[in-house]
């Protein structure tokens, strides 16, 4: 429910994010939070079975009848209707939060983490997109610029190697846990199915050879956001050059373990 609440957040549009595991499967803005729970549950219908549900929105009776109708084991939103509270007393062993209204700004926040010994104690995760740096000949439109921020707020909280594909701000493969950044790739790809093409990709930590790129091009991806910082940059930057996807770097990892 943390990773959940903590993944909406990032969001100013109506968000849904649903976490299995504490992992996403399926996260997605829409026009409403109806609209976004759809979006998201479509992701992966599979993996979201007895999954938990993050909103970043007040909870509907509309929304909550679809809610009841599928599988899932926990909720948590900012409010609900009473009516809506009402339909989901209807199913039976789904746990539901209300947290209030959303505090988004955590810049001073701290995450700590139980280790042998004590504790880790480390910035929260907020890393700022505003100096983004276009590094291929292509760059990407103004459209898939969005859906690369989209898809870099959704990797963030991803079990590294963590990769995430993404169309209109909607996720449509995510490849997680991975020990090697190109079986993610490869799991997301998977995932994705015929939604790969034209889709982008967001990775959580840079590409260490170009094999990477090589899969995205065949599976019809079009742009990429990555931290960058590689001994093989060129290599990989070259690649995307070649298959004619834009590329842009962030500057900064963001691994989660």
């Amino acid at each position: 429910m943390n990773t959940a609440l903590e993944l909406v957040k990032e969001f100013e549009e109506p968000a849904i994010a649903i976490i299995k595991h504490t992992s996403p499967c399926g996260v997605a803005c829409g026009t409403n939070i109806f609209d976004a729970l759809e979006k998201a549950y479509a992701s992966d219908p599979l993996s979201a079975f007895g999954g938990i549900i993050g909103a970043n929105r007040k909870i509907d009776l509309e929304t909550t009848k679809r809610i009841v109708s599928l599988h899932f084991d926990g909720i948590i939103a900012p409010y609900y209707d009473e009516d809506a509270i009402e339909s989901l007393k209807g199913r039976k062993g789904l746990r539901v939060l209300k947290t209030g209204e959303l505090i988004k700004d955590s810049s001073n926040h701290f995450d700590l983490v139980k280790v042998t010994g004590g504790l880790l104690i480390q910035e929260h995760n907020k890393i700022p997109l505003n100096e983004i740096k276009f590094v291929t000949k292509v760059k990407p439109t103004s459209q898939q610029l969005e859906s690369l921020k989209f898809a870099w707020n959704v990797v963030k909280y991803v079990k590294s190697n963590a990769i995430v594909l993404a169309k209109n701000k909607q996720t449509v493969g995510i490849g997680l846990g991975q020990t090697s950044r190109v079986e993610a790739v490869k799991t997301a790809i998977y995932k994705a199915k015929e939604e790969a093409k034209g889709s982008v990709m967001a990775s959580d930590g840079f590409f260490p050879f170009r094999d990477s790129i090589d899969k995205a091009a065949e599976a019809g991806i079009i742009a990429i956001i990555q931290p960058g910082g590689s001994i093989r940059d060129k290599e990989v930057i070259g690649a995307a050059n070649e298959h004619g996807i834009s590329m842009v770097f962030t500057g900064i990892r963001c691994f989660r373990h």
